[in-house]
Order: structure tokens, then sequence, then C-alpha cells
């Protein structure tokens, strides 16, 4: 029977981590059941570990109590890393043991994953760098900034990459756990789960799920002017060469501290600055999908919908039909 441990992370950590826990153990431990049923031996021994014996979370009000010490574990096939506070800035004492803990058994043959903000954790590591990672959008700047060497892919559920598994935000990383279960059963057991804990075993990406605010902490306050101009503006008809004038600055070296600043070129910024706006017309308005796309300065409807596809995953048709409750009436 193989070993999957179930990191308890140290104090402190996010309200999502013990939903992540509590998530983990119940979804393979319905796994392990249904492979029972079948008179099939079960593929993992779940247990919980961590540096203590037991962790507060939500300001105190729940205690996670573990099974294992971590250093008493000799080998394990796969690692589960919960979501960690979201707001992360470095790695604390407790939590850094977890760190060295996770990289010691991924070089030993260990398969790891982590759920939403659990891949601060695993970025910690350095297993992630040069490697494709997915973490809750509304993170991506702060991690990005800390772990600049990793390849971020927000838009994703899940990346798999040699034995490393990451996941989008909030409750998908039920979806993760679909996968996994796949990976490590079988398809039959995958979708078994999936009807008994009634997750879309189709889902892929998140697009749909993040709302762009733009990346205000960079401390470039040219960069900052010239976001300010484009969020102001956005339905008009704006020339980069134009904008890169007004504050004087070259068009090379604008684009150059534009993406530095933000991560997005000046261009792809404004389209998503449009695209947002759209969203929440669709979202909560009974205007047509035309008179949106006008709205927020577009004449082309199929480039339109080419542009709001890439950054939500849907047409902007099957985008109002899915969150506008007037729209399907």
């Amino acid at each position: 029977m193989k070993h999957l441990t179930i990191l308890v992370p140290d104090s402190q950590t996010g309200p999502n981590t013990i939903s992540c826990i509590v998530g983990t153990y119940h979804v393979f431990t319905e796994a392990n059941r249904y492979y029972d049923q079948l008179n099939r031996e079960p593929i993992f021994n779940i247990e919980l570990a961590g540096v203590s014996k037991q962790s507060n979370f939500v300001n105190g009000l729940l205690t996670v109590m573990t099974q294992k010490d971590i250093a008493t574990i000799q080998k394990t096939d796969l690692i589960i890393v919960p979501a960690v506070i979201s707001n992360f800035s470095a790695i604390e004492a407790g939590n850094s043991m977890l760190s060295a803990w996770i990289l010691d058994h991924y070089t030993k043959g260990a398969n790891v994953a982590s759920m939403c903000t659990g891949a601060y954790l695993l970025a910690s590591t350095g297993l992630l760098d040069n490697k494709n990672c997915s973490i809750h959008w509304k993170s991506a700047a702060n991690f990005h900034k800390l772990f600049p060497k990793v390849n971020l892919k927000t838009e994703q559920i899940i990346t798999d990459e040699q034995g490393i598994y990451t996941n989008g935000g909030g409750y998908s990383f039920l979806n993760l756990f679909l996968y996994l279960v796949e990976k490590f059963y079988d398809r039959q057991t995958a979708i078994y789960c999936s009807k008994i804990f009634q997750i879309d075993i189709a889902r892929q990406t998140q697009s749909d799920f993040m709302i762009f605010n733009g990346q205000k902490s960079h401390g470039d306050e040219m960069v900052m002017r010239a976001q300010d101009y484009l969020e102001n503006n956005f339905s008009e008809k704006i020339s980069m060469e134009k904008l890169s004038e007004k504050f004087t600055v070259g068009r090379r070296n604008f684009d150059r501290r534009f993406i530095k600043a933000t991560g997005n070129t000046p261009v792809e910024y404004l389209q998503r600055i449009k695209v947002e706006s759209a969203k929440k017309e669709l979202e909560s308005s009974r205007k047509t999908v035309n008179e949106v796309m006008y709205a927020i300065g577009y004449t082309d409807i199929k480039a339109f919908r080419e542009i709001f596809r890439r950054f939500t995953g849907l047409s902007p048709l099957e985008y109002k039909n899915k969150y506008n409750k007037a729209a399907i009436k």
C-alpha cells in the first residue's frame, strides 16, 4: 500500500487550510472505500503529519491533531500541501521544517501536490523554479514578486510537471483531488468520487472566476499614472505611442517598465480592463453582447469574442448565460 501524507502546517495559516485538510482526507478515504467495495486493495494509507501535535485554525476556533511527526516518516508516496496565508511574505520557523521535509522526500521519489496558496510553501523549496504553477488569482502578484523563477499559470485549474501538481484557488482543490484519484486509482474511481461529492470532473480552467484589479504595488510612479489613464479612458481609442509620449518615455522603455511592473504589456493591460468592464455589464445588465462591446470601445465582434475568450475561457454570450440570471429568463 502506498503512503499519503497530508501536511498540517503550523498555526496562523489561512482560513481555507482546514477545508483543504479535511477535504483531502474525505475524498481519498472515499476512494479507498470504493476500492474496498470492489474487493480491491485500497491504494493509500492516509496520515496527517506536521511538526506539532496540533495546529489551531480560524482564530483558535478549530484544532487539527496530527497523527505523526514528519520526522518519523521514512518514506511517503504522495504529499498534499494545503493552503496557507494569502498575504504570505516568508516561511516561518515551523513551516520551514515542512519545506525542507518536502524537498527531501521529493528527491526520494515522492509526488507533491499543493492546493491554492499552498504553492507558497511548495515554491519555498525551490522545486517550482522554472516550472508551471497555478494559484489563486488574487495571490498571483504577490507570489510572482516572491518567486519570479516560477511560471505562473493562473488561468489553469491544475498543473502537472515532473511529479509536482498545483491547483488554483478556493475550492478548486476538489478538482485536483479528482485528477489525483484518476492518476493513482483509475478513471472509474474518479468518476465515482465526482458523483459522490458532486464535483464537475470536466473543469479545466479558472479563468472565468478571475477578477482583474491590476498590479499596483510596484512603486513605479510613471507606470502607475499610465495605469490610471488606461483605466479611466479604456473605452476610447488609445495609441500606446502617444501614451508613452505623454509620459515623456520612449515606447520601448515604456513597454519594458510596464511589463516589469504589472506583468502585462500596455496593450494586454488595456484589453484586460476592457474585458473586466464587459464582464460586469454581462453579469448585471440587460444589454446585448453587441451593446456591451460598443460601450467598451470595440467595433469588431470577432476580435471582441477572441479577446474575451482568451481571458475568461468563455464567449461573451456563454459568460452572460452563466452569470446573469435575468439573461436566461
